[in-house]
């Protein structure tokens, strides 16, 4: 895998530090767990909302990152269907963010 923000994804998954889809990442927000919460351009309307309600609900300030890959490309670099993934590791959310970051300089220039 070529991209490093999908690959540090799966280095996460394989890790145990990633939970995906809905209710492993409400699960994991709810109990302080997630460091970061990532969810696909193609997730709906209604769960971007909710996932940015839930992640800053009652004084949390988890980073919520839509990001522009597609359900099939984050599944694949993570192993299971998903569209929302949270992480669990500090280590790994910063990476990603760091990441994140970068690619949206990029696509500016």
């Amino acid at each position: 895998m070529n991209d490093k923000f999908l690959s540090l994804l799966g280095m996460a998954r394989k890790s145990g530090k990633l939970c995906p889809g809905h209710d492993a990442s409400i699960s994991s927000i709810v109990k302080n767990q997630a460091r970061i919460c990532i969810v696909s351009v193609e997730g709906s309307p209604r769960l971007k909302k909710e996932m940015n309600h839930a992640c800053t609900f009652d004084g949390k300030n988890i980073p919520l990152l839509i990001v522009n890959y597609t359900v099939p490309e984050l599944s694949a670099a993570i192993g299971s269907k998903a569209a929302v993934i949270t992480v669990t590791d500090e280590g790994f959310a910063k990476a990603l963010e760091k990441r994140y970051d970068e690619i949206s300089r990029e696509a500016e220039n």
